[in-house]
Formats: C-alpha cells, structure tokens, sequence
C-alpha cells in the first residue's frame, strides 16, 4: 500500500473476499469505516475526527500479546 487510494482498490477488496472471523473482523469493520470517513473528507471537521478517535478507542479491545 503505498498510497490512500489503494486501500479501496486493494485492501478492502481481499478482506471484503476472504472474511475476517473475530475480533479481528470486528477491528476491519472499524478500520473500513474510519476509511470511509477519510476517502469523504470528514476527518477534516472537528465531529469526523471525534468519530475516527472513538473507533480507535474501541479497537484492539480484547487483544493478548
């Protein structure tokens, strides 16, 4: 991945065909929508930041290294 865009053209596509199960499908169905936010332009408003925040806040939750 080397630039935005290829995270629509080419990430999301594999996850979208091969599922996640989990919490990790959990923490791709997150990152999918702060990459939306992002591709629309809203991380620019104060309330879109606030979103992407919160989604990372709740990422990773249940993970055991």
């Amino acid at each position: 991945v080397e630039k935005f865009t290829d995270v629509f053209d080419k990430v999301i596509p594999i996850f979208e065909k091969f599922k996640l199960h989990g919490v990790k499908s959990k923490n791709y169905e997150d990152f999918k929508k702060a990459a939306l936010l992002i591709k629309n332009k809203q991380h620019l408003t104060r309330e879109g930041l606030d979103q992407i925040k919160k989604i990372k806040g709740s990422m990773n939750k249940n993970r055991k290294y």
